[in-house]
């Protein structure tokens, strides 16, 4: 199994051997370092917990430090389960604490599977939220081109439960599978993946093959 914790960047396109241009998204993962690892007698589960980015030191607590150690101060946390309810199977880290998780397990060609927090849009109406049609625009209709129309009818006392209506849209954890990567430069710690993954410039993303 292999993983890796990073932060979006942004679009781009590169081009194959017949100049044909493949949308990309590229990814700076670098500084992973390995700070616990979750077994089974212990937690219940078995998983590898990364520590990614840099702080400064002064915003890191106690606990933080003490948990660190002499590792870093570290931005941002994730564990990658290894255990049999991750994959199906059971796969054991050869990883240990301390250890540095670089891009270079990755190649070219792999699959692999993008976690990330989607854009934050705000509160939308349900044209844009659930991408109702709208009312009619023909003559006599003032304000109901983006209405949501009915939410009740016949005998009813109440508006049913999981109506569709208008409210916060995005800031949702969004996964994304079977996208590849199209390069690697591990001098400079960044992946290209093919087609868009959630989130915006800066976005810590999880890299899961």
């Amino acid at each position: 199994m292999k993983f890796i914790l990073g932060r979006k960047l942004n679009m781009s396109q590169i081009y194959d051997e017949k100049g044909a241009a493949t949308p990309v998204t590229l990814i700076a993962a670098k500084d992973n370092v390995v700070t616990q690892l979750r077994t089974k007698e212990k937690d219940g589960y078995e998983a590898v917990q990364v520590g990614e980015g840099s702080r400064n030191a002064r915003k890191i607590n106690k606990a933080q430090k003490g948990h660190f150690g002499e590792m870093g101060n570290f931005t941002a946390l994730a564990e990658f389960r290894t255990d049999a309810s991750a994959k199906g199977k059971s796969d054991k880290s050869p990883l240990n604490v301390g250890d540095k998780v670089a891009v270079s397990q990755f190649k070219a060609g792999d699959e692999v599977m993008i976690s990330a927090i989607s854009k934050g849009k705000g509160f939308q109406g349900v044209v844009k939220r659930h991408g109702f049609g709208g009312g009619p625009r023909s003559h006599g209709q003032k304000h109901s081109e983006r209405e949501p129309g009915s939410i009740g009818g016949g005998l009813r006392t109440r508006v049913p439960v999981g109506t569709r209506m208008a409210g916060r849209m995005g800031g949702d954890r969004v996964t994304v599978k079977n996208l590849k990567i199209a390069h690697i430069d591990a001098e400079e710690g960044i992946v290209y993946i093919t087609g868009a993954i959630p989130g915006k410039r800066g976005t810590l993303v999880e890299i899961v093959g």
